[in-house]
């Protein structure tokens, strides 16, 4: 196969990542979970950056998990308040990058504060036409399906609807991205290879690609890595990195 051949319709659309290694890499080198945390965002913003090259449609990053309130409480007021700085700090590069920022998840529980940090960034990047960047926080797909049947509920109980009216794609209108290509390349990182409650619908179809890179040593050429498997998986012909890299040059 040619370099020439290579297009950009052979790449995932939308890409999920669920972010995993943190802690473990931080304590491999006697440092504090929270560091991992911190160096963790040098990989997203990595990630994003190859990925918007690419002409990637949507990324959708596992940031922070219903599970997760099950943590020691200091770890979780860390990890709320570097979201908050993260937020405020990247919210701007996104914005100049023409890229849509969205939280999707049951963010009720978080303080005030940080609500309407996330409002001010969602709001800023409304309009913007570029790639979507998804950020999951306080999700659980679990919870995404559950509040999508409420809403069709709620219909059959105001009259607007009857039982037999609902199906996959009544049901997939009101799950989250629901006007987004379902993911079609999972990955994650640490050597886990479990999905951990994250986007139970979307990934209904979705190759999954398992790395033992820890999260903040994830960079371009691991994303690239894991492009490049998926295309070799969907369409049965080699492709390589190299390959991949030059569609970022165009």
């Amino acid at each position: 196969m040619q370099d020439s051949q290579l297009s950009s319709e052979v790449l995932p659309q939308h890409i999920a990542i669920i972010m995993d290694g943190n802690g473990r890499w931080a304590k491999e080198r006697g440092k504090p979970r929270v560091f991992g945390h911190k160096k963790g965002v040098d990989a997203v913003r990595k990630t994003i950056t190859t990925a918007a090259k690419l002409g990637i449609k949507a990324v959708t990053l596992f940031a922070f998990s219903s599970e997760n309130w099950r943590r020691p409480e200091d770890e979780v007021g860390l990890l709320m308040e570097l979201f908050i700085t993260v937020l405020s700090s990247e919210v701007k590069r996104l914005h100049k990058n023409n890229l849509r920022l969205r939280i999707i998840g049951d963010v009720s529980r978080f303080n005030p504060r940080l609500q309407r940090k996330i409002e001010q960034a969602e709001e800023l990047t409304r309009h913007n036409t570029g790639m979507v960047l998804n950020v999951a926080a306080n999700y659980g797909g679990k919870w995404d399906i559950t509040q999508a049947a409420k809403q069709l509920a709620q219909q059959v109980a105001n009259g607007e609807l009857t039982p037999e009216d609902i199906d996959e794609s009544k049901m997939a209108q009101y799950i989250s991205m629901s006007d987004l290509p379902d993911v079609d390349l999972l990955i994650r990182t640490s050597g886990e290879c479990r999905i951990s409650n994250f986007l139970l619908w979307q990934l209904a179809y979705a190759e999954m690609y398992f790395t033992p890179v820890y999260w903040p040593e994830f960079g371009e050429d691991s994303l690239v890595e894991a492009i490049s498997w998926f295309v070799n998986r969907e369409r049965r012909f080699g492709c390589t990195g190299e390959q991949i890299k030059a569609l970022m040059e165009k």
